[in-house]
């Protein structure tokens, strides 16, 4: 894989100037990107910018959607966006970890592997260069261990962790076929026996695992003495606690307070999905966005109210009765009769508006991932870790590929005479 762009990772005392920049930032326009246009009729910094909060108003739903992505690319914005953009995206520049491609492996490897994910399990397995080779490695919620097979494919030992008796059962069987000697463990990592799977001589890797499941790695890597680690993480959101809770001292300083809808914004980046998909998201959140504006009259309140996750199948109902008997299910009042064709293209106006109000927000989603990835790259700092953060792939195979790579040195013992 060459290389996409010229900077290099962050290591050393850039780790914490990177981060304390982005925390000036991130504190500094709060107020622009904690508040989520789903829930807010009117947002609150409306009132400070109103030509901005009108311009995004105005624009179409496929003007959102090509957006998206890119939100700092917009053109044409009015004051403070583009100056909004241009910081976001000077903070958020980071380089390519350097990538020595290991030898072609037989297809056999990639069978029952999606082709992005493959890939990404390719980009990932060459960019782990470390000073000393690993000899045992560690796939962390491993699920069938494609990516600790490939590691280990010229003959290091591997463990395969995976609480999903299935994967375990299949991923041995995997392994088997494929001539490679590991062993597949079903484990939770969260439990409190998790441990007696870590050791020091253990090379841990976690491609994509979720919130306190990375968490879990470094924290259980560090105790237990591991020379070399590597996380490319995932679902900050995904935690038990029901705020942020910060790893590094320097984050533990920082005035941010983060909630699970914060952690959730760097997840909101999509990749390229098909059209059948696409089209079935928009008609769930105008739906759900038309029901907001039914509820807020049926309640007499003003205020959003949430609503659980739908099955696909509510989707093939006549709109009408999607709204009736979404209020059965939360318990309101029966929706009187009305127009409701005129409710549903509200519905599907307040959507554009909402996509395109959420480009403001865009702009602090990779700021803000990259502040969390950075707390976590000092943290390992504190533990007494060598660290390097970059990006392993492209963002097109996905949006989540910056990789965290920790390395302690290792002390030779000598006996004197």
């Amino acid at each position: 894989m060459t290389a996409y762009n010229c900077l290099p990772p962050l290591s050393g005392d850039a780790l914490l100037q990177r981060f304390q920049a982005l925390d000036g930032f991130l504190v500094a326009h709060q107020a622009l990107w904690k508040p989520r246009p789903f829930t807010h009729q009117t947002l609150p910094w409306e009132s400070q910018h109103p030509e901005l909060a009108a311009w995004l108003r105005s624009r179409t739903l496929e003007q959102a959607e090509a957006s998206h992505n890119q939100p700092a690319a917009l053109d044409g914005a009015p004051a403070p966006f583009p100056e909004l953009a241009l910081q976001a995206e000077r903070l958020s520049q980071i380089g390519d970890l350097p990538q020595q491609p290991s030898p072609d492996l037989p297809p056999r490897f990639s069978v029952d592997v999606p082709g992005r994910k493959w890939q990404q399990i390719r980009a990932f397995s060459d960019s782990l260069q470390f000073a000393q080779t690993p000899q045992h490695w560690l796939d962390w919620c491993a699920g069938k261990g494609h990516l600790g097979r490939v590691l280990a494919h010229e003959g290091q030992q591997l463990t395969c962790l995976e609480y999903d008796p299935a994967l375990v059962a299949n991923g041995a069987e995997l392994s088997k076929r494929l001539g490679i000697t590991a062993q597949h463990i079903e484990q939770d990592v969260l439990a409190d026996n998790a441990s007696q799977h870590m050791h020091a001589a253990h090379s841990p890797v976690a491609l994509h695992a979720c919130g306190d499941l990375h968490v879990r790695l470094m924290h259980l890597a560090s105790a237990a003495g591991c020379h070399q680690l590597a996380i490319a993480p995932c679902c900050y959101n995904r935690t038990v606690a029901s705020t942020y809770q910060a790893l590094s001292t320097a984050a533990q300083d920082s005035i941010l307070s983060l909630s699970l809808d914060d952690l959730a914004l760097p997840m909101s980046e999509t990749v390229t999905a098909g059209n059948r998909v696409r089209l079935q998201r928009d008609q769930s959140m105008a739906w759900r966005l038309a029901f907001d504006l039914l509820q807020r009259e049926l309640r007499g309140v003003d205020d959003y109210l949430p609503t659980p996750s739908l099955p696909p199948v509510w989707l093939k109902k006549d709109f009408t009765d999607y709204c009736r008997d979404l209020a059965e299910l939360k318990r309101l009042p029966t929706p009187s009769e009305r127009d409701w064709h005129r409710l549903e293209t509200a519905g599907w106006q307040r959507l554009a508006e909402v996509r395109n109000l959420e480009l403001l927000r865009g702009l602090f989603r990779r700021p803000l991932e990259l502040w969390l990835v950075l707390d976590r790259a000092l943290y390992l700092q504190e533990q007494g870790y060598e660290v390097r953060l970059g990006q392993f792939c492209p963002p097109h195979l996905t949006p989540r590929n910056l990789l965290l790579l920790a390395e302690r040195a290792q002390v030779a013992h000598t006996i004197c005479g």
